[in-house]
C-alpha cells in the first residue's frame, strides 16, 4: 500500500490545535516535529512541523476533505498554511519523518531525544519521549516554559507534585533535575498509563507515582505514600481551571517556602490569575513568556 504523508508547518502556540484536528481522521496518529535553526546552535524557532500519514485508498479524498474542513475551521481564530502532501512507497511511510527529527534543547540542562536517538555524551540531561504522541511533547510553549522554571526552582532531593501530568514529560523532567519522588496526577487513566510507559522508558519509574485524580486527591495521596510534603508543584493547564484550584486551596498543596508553577495562561489572562494568587499567600517570584503564553512562579510564604 502506497501513503500520502500531510504536513503543516505552523507556529508552536498552534501545534497541539492542528495535531488534534488530524488526529480526528489519521489512523496511524500523528508526530510534532519542533523546528531547530539549521546551524550547530540547533536552538529552537518556535515553528513545528505537524505531520500524519493516510492510506491512499477508497477512504483518501473524504478524508482529505475532512482534515481540510477542520483545518479551515482552525484557521478562522488563527491563519493556518494550506497543508503539503507527498506520496511514499509501504516500505518508506513509517520512518519517513523520523529523519527529520532533530533533538529539542530546554533550558540549560535538558534535551527530548526520540527513543530511537543515539544520545551522545555532554552536559544535557536526555529525557526521551516518542514523538509519534500528538501531546506533551515538549513542543508547545507552555510546556518549555515550566521546563525552563522548573531548573530554577525546583529543591533537589525533594517530592515535586504534577499535577494533569498528560505525557509525563515534567514528571521526568523533575526526577533528571533532582527530585527524589515525583506525584504524577491526571484525570485520565490513559495520562497515567502513558506517563508510567514514559518513566520507564527513561529509566525513573522508581522516582514517580502516578494515578488518577485531581488536586482534591492530592493529599490523600500524600499521606496514603508517606512521602515528605512536596515543595513544588507545576501545572500546566488552563488559566481558568487554575484560577478554580487556587480558590480551592492549591496554595495548600505544597510546604510553606514551596514554589507552584502555573503555566497554560495567555497573556491577557496573567493579571487575573496573579491577583486570585496574591489572595491565597503565594507571592509571584518569577513570569516567563513565549510569544502570547505565559508561565508563573509562585512562592507560598510563611504566615
Amino acid at each position: 500500500m502506497k501513503w500520502i504523508e500531510l504536513s503543516l508547518s505552523v507556529d508552536g502556540e498552534l501545534a497541539e490545535a492542528v495535531s488534534e484536528v488530524l488526529s480526528r481522521y489519521a489512523p496511524s496518529g500523528v508526530a510534532a516535529e519542533a523546528v531547530v535553526a539549521p546551524d550547530e546552535s540547533h536552538q529552537l524557532t518556535g515553528m513545528v512541523i505537524v505531520r500524519t500519514y493516510l492510506p491512499i485508498d477508497e477512504n483518501l479524498n473524504p478524508t482529505k476533505e475532512n482534515i481540510e474542513r477542520g483545518l479551515w475551521h482552525l484557521s478562522q481564530i488563527r491563519p493556518l498554511p494550506q497543508p503539503h502532501y507527498r506520496e511514499l512507497e509501504s516500505a518508506d511511510w513509517e520512518n519517513a519523518w523520523r529523519e527529520h527529527y532533530h533533538p529539542i534543547p530546554i533550558g540549560r540542562s535538558l534535551l527530548i531525544l526520540p527513543p530511537w536517538y543515539d544520545v551522545e555524551a555532554g552536559s544535557r540531561k536526555p529525557l526521551i519521549i516518542e514523538p509519534g504522541m500528538a501531546f506533551g511533547t515538549g513542543t508547545h510553549p507552555t510546556t518549555q516554559l515550566c521546563l525552563s522554571l522548573m531548573e530554577t526552582f525546583l529543591r533537589p532531593g525533594t517530592t515535586a507534585v504534577d499535577l494533569g501530568c498528560g505525557s509525563g514529560i515534567l514528571s521526568i523532567a523533575a526526577v533528571l533535575l533532582g527530585a527524589r519522588t515525583v506525584l504524577a496526577l491526571d484525570i485520565d487513566q490513559i495520562a497515567v498509563e502513558t506517563t508510567l510507559a514514559n518513566a520507564g522508558r527513561n529509566g525513573v519509574a522508581d522516582a514517580i507515582l502516578a494515578r488518577q485524580g485531581s488536586l482534591e486527591d492530592l493529599a490523600g495521596l500524600v499521606q496514603e505514600t508517606g512521602v515528605s510534603r512536596p515543595t513544588l508543584l507545576v501545572a500546566n493547564i488552563l488559566a481558568g481551571v487554575l484560577t478554580e484550584m487556587l480558590q480551592s486551596g492549591l496554595a495548600e498543596s505544597v510546604e510553606p517556602d514551596g514554589v507552584l508553577i502555573l503555566s497554560g495562561v495567555l497573556e491577557e489572562q496573567l493579571p487575573g490569575l496573579l491577583e486570585q494568587a496574591e489572595k491565597q499567600g503565594l507571592a509571584t517570584r518569577q513570569v516567563r513568556g513565549d510569544g502570547d503564553w505565559r508561565a508563573v512562579a509562585l512562592e507560598r510564604t510563611r504566615k
